[in-house]
């Protein structure tokens, strides 16, 4: 297969992995390897499968997570999906105009200053000279370098050249785009003002494939989801749920864990949670329950930021999960610490144990800073007076006859 096959048929979903597999040869001789690039027949090497059957379906306007941890396979799949490599088996359909931010500098000349590889990237990516012409003040105003614009790419930093391979990809108006993990070498306002960005191209009916580590972006962003583990789809299904098996999954492996038991994020970010207090641990329903939230700002210049507290089963099921954006709660931004109080005056739950999340966002939500899975555990109990999760207020009317 020469790159993915382009088709137009209104029927047919805009992308379309149908059993592809992919095998790479590994050789501990260099000699044995070259031989295999010119050509030669070796049995030397041995096979390594980087996937093995994925299959999965994107429908039009819609926006598709792929996670994973590191060696699952994403990368690969990105490449075969964008024409870089070709599968051993299995075939690849995209509909419509194609546009993919994967490596740094991909399609980009690194002698060629930033103007002049606007022409060439945008080219590649089929948009004709007069085109280009038209979009141009709008790329370079997106991609805010400054007078790096006609300086060689070459002498760009990481973040430069996802600023204006970016702007580029955007502002083709793709049907299809595909982002990695590219985007997270960008700033955290960068990042904000891309998702705007991308939110824009969804609305207006764009297909997505999202490539992330930030599960709480995928959740927010994405309506479905595919788990990658060791070349194989693990999960798919709703971007939620796969998030949170995937979290789950992680939780019991390789993640970083504090002194009490939650994962936690690089201490690097603008913005963490310094601590969660739950004002109990048992309780009856309809007592009152508060939790109080305390949070450091390092980087002053940080805008947005938002609390979320979820009250989830112990099976992860999402009971009720306000945040501070969505109630226009204005919480404090200026660096430093602060504290915040969350309070029920009468929670309605039934018999049961549960926990609370409490996570950290800017952009509306998009961008977790950080989040405490398991913050603090509630053991409801009571004498048996109804069934279920949550009591809700209802009446009972009988009628005569």
């Amino acid at each position: 297969m020469n790159g993915p096959v382009i088709f137009s048929a209104e029927s047919d979903p805009a992308i379309r992995f149908h059993e592809v597999t992919k095998d790479f040869s590994t050789f501990d001789d260099p000699k044995h390897r070259l031989a295999k690039a010119l050509g030669f027949a070796t049995d030397a090497g041995r096979r390594f499968r980087a996937l093995d059957g994925v299959s999965f379906e994107v429908r039009k306007g819609e926006t598709l997570g792929i996670i994973g941890r590191n060696g699952a396979g994403k990368s690969t799949l990105l490449q075969i999906l964008c024409g870089t490599l070709e599968p051993t088996q299995g075939s690849v359909y995209i509909q419509g105009r194609f546009a993919a931010l994967l490596e740094l500098g991909a399609g980009f000349n690194p002698e060629f200053t930033g103007r002049e590889n606007v022409y060439l990237n945008a080219s590649l990516l089929g948009l004709s000279e007069d085109e280009i012409d038209d979009r141009f003040d709008a790329i370079r105003e997106f991609a805010d370098i400054g007078d790096f614009f006609d300086r060689p790419v070459k002498t760009y930093s990481s973040g430069m050249y996802v600023r204006l391979a970016f702007s580029v990809a955007v502002h083709t108006e793709p049907d299809v785009l595909v982002i990695d993990e590219a985007l997270s070498v960008g700033d955290i306002r960068f990042q904000m003002k891309c998702l705007a960005r991308i939110e824009r191209l969804r609305a207006s009916g764009a297909t997505i494939l999202f490539v992330s580590h930030s599960l709480e972006q995928i959740k927010r962003f994405c309506q479905t989801a595919v788990w990658l583990e060791s070349g194989r789809v693990k999960l798919r299904g709703d971007a939620s749920f796969v998030a949170d098996r995937f979290r789950d999954s992680e939780l019991g492996a390789e993640v970083p864990i504090d002194n009490v038991g939650n994962a936690r994020v690089p201490q690097s970010l603008p913005a963490r949670i310094q601590s969660v207090s739950v004002s109990r641990e048992y309780m009856e329903p309809f007592q009152d329950l508060s939790v109080e939230v305390r949070y450091s700002v390092l980087d002053p210049a940080i805008e947005g930021l938002l609390v979320g507290v979820a009250i989830k089963t112990l099976d992860d099921l999402h009971i009720f999960g306000p945040n501070t954006y969505l109630e226009r709660i204005v919480i404090p931004q200026l660096q430093g610490e602060h504290r915040i109080e969350y309070r029920i005056p009468a929670l309605p739950l039934l018999s049961g144990t549960y926990r609370i999340d409490v996570g950290l966002f800017t952009d509306k939500g998009l961008v977790c800073l950080d989040y405490i899975s398991g913050a603090g555990k509630l053991i409801v109990s009571a004498p048996y007076f109804s069934e279920g999760l949550v009591y809700i207020e209802h009446q009972w009317r009988v009628h005569e006859g």
